[in-house]
């Protein structure tokens, strides 16, 4: 299958998805998390984890388990964090994975979330790492965002810049940045210990995830795409569904012709 055929049929699951989750969105939920900087791990260990936030698609609602949380009901003071964290952390994920298995039927939409780095599967290995058994999600309920907004507008439909796609369509769709942290912004304020403020960071950004979700259902997400990007259109599509498809071209094009001859045989 031709390149521009691929995209074109890509475009068309996504949409497939997004119509599902706009007719279930009282079973979709909003998830994103804040983690240690993986860039300066120098061990090889996975990341630490230090807040998860989900967000009810359709109720707004919002379930978060952060380590400065878990601190406080132990009556752990901010300073001495570092030196329980493992403990912190295991609770933490260990409330987390008993929220997963109250909602085994529904869908997780998130930014990026995909692999050991950061991702599902990077949460189960640290939960593993602590000694913890964790609640696996099925792939087929996991729904990346940003890998959806690829698919429908094209590499280009908004700026990577320093910052991320993600707080370039804030940008462009004049959503606040208000809290929501920068990644260098969020490994620093790991290594500055300032939990709270990477909390807050996490609860914002699964705001603004679920806020361009709604904006793309409703088709009022502003993007950098093409009308072209936009629609799909693409004339190397038209000639790579000929190669595909010549003997069903060929037979449209014999019947046009033979459409034009009767129409007009009186003229010639």
């Amino acid at each position: 299958m031709g390149k521009e055929l691929q995209k074109l049929r890509a475009r068309k699951e996504v949409r497939k998805r997004l119509d599902a989750i706009d007719s279930r969105r009282d079973m979709c939920l909003v998830i994103h998390y804040s983690c240690e900087s993986f860039y300066d791990i120098k061990d090889g260990r996975t990341p630490r984890v230090t807040s998860i936030a989900i967000r009810e698609f359709e109720s707004g609602q919002t379930t978060s388990f952060s380590i400065h949380k878990n601190a406080e009901l132990k009556g752990v003071p901010l300073a001495d964090i570092t030196a329980k964290y493992d403990e912190l952390e295991k609770e933490m994920l260990a409330e987390f994975y008993a929220y997963l298995k109250t909602k085994p039927d529904h869908s997780f939409i998130h930014w990026n979330m995909r692999d050991i780095n950061y991702g599902f599967q990077a949460i189960e290995h640290r939960y593993r790492v602590l000694k913890g058994e964790p609640v696996s999600v099925a792939d087929g309920k996991k729904i990346d965002l940003a890998r959806e907004l690829v698919a429908l507008f094209g590499v280009k439909y908004a700026p990577h810049g320093g910052s991320g796609r993600l707080h370039s369509l804030m940008e462009m769709n004049d959503i606040t940045a208000k809290d929501a942290l920068t990644g260098a912004g969020e490994a620093e304020a790991f290594e500055r210990q300032e939990y709270v403020k990477l909390h807050q960071s996490t609860l914002r950004k699964v705001d603004v995830v679920a806020n361009l979700l709604d904006r793309v259902l409703d088709g009022s997400l502003k993007t950098k795409a093409t009308w072209g990007d936009q629609h799909g259109f693409h004339p190397v599509a038209v000639i790579e569904w000929i190669n595909e498809h010549w003997l069903y071209a060929g037979l449209t094009i014999v019947a046009l012709l033979l459409g034009f001859y009767v129409t007009f045989k009186d003229m010639i």
